[in-house]
């Protein structure tokens, strides 16, 4: 039998019910109040200032944290992925108990006075004082008489995030209100979330109005009956939505779809407003001028007008390109609109994009997507991309068929260990060369299905950590995604950009698999929000690279890999309308800044937040809307769609185009001459994954680069140098 065939840890179980989910969340959030009762009663600092130390005070707070971040986030899984809406229900439900729960505990003045309490025993307090931008090492740490630099960040951001959870306010009225802020936030979060999940509207067409459409996506849609006989039903999800602004011919088809994509979930408008109000309202209350000083504070950034420097700076180098972009896709459009003898107005709006942009690749670099599609089916690519990572990481993915799931599942059932039927589950070890030891396991949850999360994402199922007794916990990591399924005549065939999509989201599940931290909360993809995308960024270079985009195809019929000449066709198509993608990501952090960043309060209560983000996309992308064909700039509710903002990216978007400096620059420097070179994969692998959150991550990016990043490679690979 393998070696790899006993893994030394069983994977985590999916036999949940919606009476145990709620009852589970329960007794977790119980487990935990019952340590910190304990923890107030028998240390009193007051009486005897030797009794709260890191050991006494911090070190029973992180192995429960640690132990019960196990199941705590299965629970809040099943609402993502589970084919039972009471199990979803169930989820969310328990997700709620656990949200308060956790408030209620930031709230703790008792707790917080024994942190403190360690905190100003240890030296940590008088050494950050005397400098304030000194970044936390293992030499810090000794001298503040703490055991290692992870340790020393855990102590000092534990006390600090009670003071940004309100315990810096009076007790009374403010802390008050400030709580049922945070309690309301919560519930917010999780509705707009559960409303997205849920969404499943569409529209009716004929096939005519479809025309141009991939016969496999028309293949998969619903057929009409009825009213709606002859008709085929478009639904809003990913497998439907872009292949049908990318291909369809006819503009009003595109123009429908488009516009009931931005109103699919209005519902959750008011819930936007109503958060973006309550997060302004509880900075003010803790003394900051808006939310986004707030947010930014503890990221890299450090401050909004780092931020809105960056943002504009983009803005103005990316303004001329986008205009350029803007001028060539117009006259293609008109030729086009010649040729079919449509009408022409002379705009190029929102929902010709996709088409136009598809079309000029294939026109002018002989690039057709769906003939590329062909090389990639997503079983092979996947193999390829685990070869990828085996190779420069050190790692070997062995998957598990059912007699494997079987035989180590704790419940000896091979289902118990999946959510659904669909999902492949990997083990993940050491080569050789790492040591051969275990590292987790890897779940892929690859096509849509009702209810299920609609876009692409990694979660972290179990961190990993170093338990009390020195033994290590090892993650298990899930991608969620939502690739066309395969049909009776054709396997699921990956777009390039869907085969760069699972490598990015591929890249954040490595990040999970390769740490090694102390603590759960510093596991894996736990980092600062505007370092988070860096690592898995850096990775989507090697879908650009021509020896790598070989090595991942095998055409679904013949097994042949990609030719030469198609390589060239597509890696010339990298930067084409790089700028105006850029500008459409600009719009997004810059309409996140806005909403974060009002003058006063009274100025956000009057802010129509639809007509914002209509109105700075039209300004930003240079892309017209329906309101240049007179419609109100109230037209769409995008931002009711913008689940990033909700779900912790709020005061952060702009995280995706400057960790976007810093993986350039690290690709750049380090892997571009020779990106499979296994010596800097593996010192990759233990510089900056392994480290995940445990320490600054500035501190991870000179350790690993040998100076300061900059952003030189940034520029010069968007063609922007000055």
């Amino acid at each position: 039998m393998s070696k790899y065939a006993n893994p030394p840890q069983p994977p985590p179980l999916f036999t949940g019910t919606k009476e145990s989910i709620v009852a589970d969340s329960k007794a977790l959030c119980e487990k935990t109040r019952a340590i910190l009762d304990s923890l107030v009663a028998n240390i009193k600092p007051d009486e005897d200032p030797a009794a709260a130390t890191f050991d006494s005070v911090l070190r029973p707070q992180t192995d429960d944290e640690n132990e019960s971040s196990l199941s705590a986030r299965i629970l809040a899984f099943y609402q993502y992925v589970s084919a039972d809406s009471a199990l979803r229900d169930a989820s969310t439900q328990a997700e709620k108990i656990m949200d308060e729960f956790s408030i209620e505990i930031s709230m703790r003045e008792d707790v917080f006075r024994l942190v403190d309490a360690v905190y100003q025993r240890s030296g940590l307090a008088s050494s950050l004082e005397q400098d304030k931008d000194r970044l936390i090492d293992d030499n810090l740490a000794k001298k503040a008489g703490l055991a290692d630099a992870e340790s020393a960040r855990l102590l000092e951001k534990e006390r600090k995030n009670y003071i940004r959870n309100g315990l810096g306010l009076p007790e009374g009225e403010k802390r008050e209100r400030f709580k049922a802020i945070k309690k309301r936030l919560s519930e917010i979060q999780i509705e707009f979330q559960k409303n997205l999940n849920e969404e499943n509207n569409g529209i009716w067409f004929t096939e005519d109005e479809l025309d141009g459409v991939p016969q496999d996506v028309l293949d998969t849609l619903e057929k009409g009956t009825g009213e709606n006989e002859g008709k085929l039903r478009l639904t809003f999800k990913y497998p439907d939505l872009f292949p049908t602004l990318k291909f369809a011919k006819r503009p009003e088809t595109r123009r429908r779809v488009f516009i009931g994509s931005e109103n699919k979930c209005n519902q959750n408008v008011p819930l936007f407003k109503e958060a973006i109000l309550l997060r302004d309202e509880a900075a003010r209350l803790l003394g900051y001028p808006n939310h986004a000083a707030f947010r930014i504070e503890d990221k890299m950034a450090k401050t909004p007008k780092t931020v809105l420097d960056f943002l504009g700076d983009l803005k103005t180098r990316l303004a001329a390109g986008g205009a350029k972009e803007m001028d060539h896709l117009l006259s293609l459009k008109k030729k086009d609109h010649e040729a079919r003898n449509l009408p022409f107005d002379g705009n190029y709006y929102l929902w010709d994009h996709r088409f136009y942009d598809r079309m000029m690749v294939e026109q002018e670099y002989s690039v057709d997507e769906n003939a590329i599609a062909e090389y990639f089916p997503l079983q092979s690519t996947v193999a390829g991309m685990l070869r990828i990572f085996e190779e420069l990481f050190g790692l070997v993915f062995v998957e598990l068929s059912p007699e494997d799931r079987k035989r180590i599942s704790p419940t000896g059932k091979a289902e118990d260990i999946a959510w659904h039927e669909d999902v492949i589950i990997f083990s993940v070890w050491d080569d050789e060369g790492e040591g051969g030891g275990f590292v987790g396991y890897l779940y892929l949850d690859l096509h849509p299905r009702p209810g299920k999360y609609g876009h692409a994402a990694n979660f972290s199922l179990q961190p990993g950590f170093l338990r009390a007794n020195g033994t290590r916990r090892y993650p298990a990591t899930a991608l969620v995604c939502n690739f066309s399924k395969p049909t009776p005549k054709k396997p699921s065939l990956l777009k390039h950009d869907e085969v760069v999509t699972l490598f990015h989201e591929l890249g954040h599940g490595i990040h999970d698999l390769a740490a090694r931290t102390q603590y759960a909360r510093y596991h894996g993809t736990s980092t600062v929000r505007d370092f988070v995308e860096a690592p898995s960024q850096m990775l989507e270079n090697w879908c650009w690279t021509p020896s790598q985009l070989k090595n991942l195809s095998s055409h679904y019929e013949t097994g042949q890999p990609i030719p030469d000449d198609l390589i060239e066709k597509l890696i010339a198509t990298k930067h084409v309308n790089d700028a105006l993608f850029n500008l459409r990501q600009l719009h997004f952090g810059l309409f996140d800044m806005a909403v974060h960043t009002p003058k006063t309060h009274e100025e956000l209560e009057q802010l129509d937040v639809s007509k914002l983000y209509n109105d700075l996309r039209v300004q930003i992308s240079q892309i017209k809307g329906p309101e240049a064909q007179g419609e109100p700039s109230t037209w769409g509710h995008g931002e009711a769609t913008f689940g990033h903002l909700i779900g912790g990216y709020d005061a952060g978007y702009y995280g995706y185009l400057s960790s976007q400096v810093y993986s350039t620059d690290m690709f750049y420097t380090v892997f571009k001459s020779n990106p499979m070179d296994p010596v800097q994969g593996r010192r990759y692998r233990h510089t900056v994954l392994e480290k995940g959150g445990s320490q600054d991550e500035m501190l991870t990016l000179e350790q690993f680069l040998g100076r300061k990043p900059n952003s030189e490679a940034f520029y010069k690979e968007l063609g922007l140098s000055d």
